[in-house]
């Protein structure tokens, strides 16, 4: 696990001494003119191959470890000079929009790298949903089975994933505009990760008392009560850095859950909070983004998300089985600082 971990640390941050450049775009390139050409033949010229792989891979791995998916991203996103918030252009010259013009934005807002960055980071979570699905097929069998009245247990285990997806989803939407205002910075994700370690830590030392956790206990026995508490808490991770992931073990520590049960509910209630996100994403800016991006792109970064996060998943519920999240904590203490000195100092 230290090694899986140190590896991760290095790929997210060591790609900016591949880049060898300023991680934000300097004067010049604030002030260069708008794009007028986006080649038909060559769709990517924003995002190399390379930039797709190392996308997918960071977002695969990360999205169900509880050490933040979306602040890695950030990280990535600034290593990979993916941040200009230069207009972008079609082929044509046309203005690619995020948000065309509107009576509720008279001059629209124009789709930049940064935006369609952003976009593609969440889209390409369809592969780590896709991984989950599959590796889980039995218990989404099972509510489904619980809906045609044939498995009491699945019905429990849908009605505790959509009390814990529903306080999420409302924040989010309420949310939305002022989290991307004020909180997808380094100084954020910086604290996010501080503060995340520090409650992984106490759940830890909590959860090692005796008579705390019952490895028995299966997420379909979840109260409604303690489902939506955990749902609750999940509203947390809308701050980036914290973690969805993290918080929702957490809660399920609080719960009586063992680390690996806890994992399991948190990759289950992680399906339709991921869908949401990457659906809503899509549909606002989903063509413009394939137009700078390019279907391949798009589909090698998601394919790489899904292998990734299928083996992310599988290695860390045997891990939290005989261990807890105390490395991690660790790790997001470490990353928390590295990113310090890099970008802050």
């Amino acid at each position: 696990m230290r090694r899986l971990l140190a590896a991760l640390l290095l790929l997210t941050l060591g790609v900016r001494a591949q880049t060898d450049t300023p991680l934000a775009p300097t004067p010049a390139e604030s002030s260069a003119p708008p794009i007028t050409s986006l080649s038909a033949p060559v769709p990517a010229a924003e995002l190399s191959l390379r930039d797709a792989v190392v996308l997918g891979l960071v977002e695969g791995v990360t999205e169900f470890l509880p050490i933040s998916s979306t602040g890695h991203l950030i990280i990535a996103t600034h290593a990979l000079r993916l941040e200009s918030e230069t207009p972008l252009r079609d082929a044509s010259g046309a203005p690619l929009w995020y948000k065309p013009p509107s009576d509720r934005h008279p001059n629209g807002i124009p789709l930049t790298l940064k935006l369609a960055a952003d976009t593609y980071i969440v889209v390409i979570q369809v592969g780590a949903i896709a991984a989950v699905a599959l590796l889980y097929g039995s218990q989404l069998l099972g509510m489904l089975r619980g809906l045609l009245g044939q498995n009491a247990a699945g019905v429990r285990l849908l009605r505790n994933i959509l009390l814990a997806f529903s306080p999420v989803a409302v924040a989010g939407l309420l949310l939305n505009a002022w989290i991307d205002a004020h909180l997808f910075s380094i100084g954020a994700v910086i604290a996010a990760l501080v503060s995340g370690a520090v409650l992984m830590l106490a759940a830890e030392r909590w959860r090692q008392q005796p008579g705390k956790t019952s490895s028995r206990k299966e997420p379909s026995d979840l109260s409604a009560k303690e489902a939506f508490g955990i749902g609750v808490m999940q509203c947390l991770a809308l701050w980036p850095g914290t973690s969805r992931s993290m918080v929702t073990m957490v809660g399920g520590y609080f719960c009586g859950l063992s680390p690996a049960r806890a994992a399991e509910f948190s990759f289950l209630v992680g399906l339709p909070t991921l869908a949401g996100a990457a659906v809503y994403k899509g549909a606002k800016a989903g063509p413009a983004m394939i137009a700078v991006f390019g279907w391949p792109h798009v589909l090698v970064g998601t394919l790489v998300a899904a292998v990734s996060a299928a083996l992310a998943v599988r290695f860390l519920v045997h891990y939290l089985t005989r261990h807890g999240l105390g490395v991690f904590a660790v790790y997001r203490l470490l990353l928390a600082g590295l990113l310090a000195w890099v970008f802050l100092r």
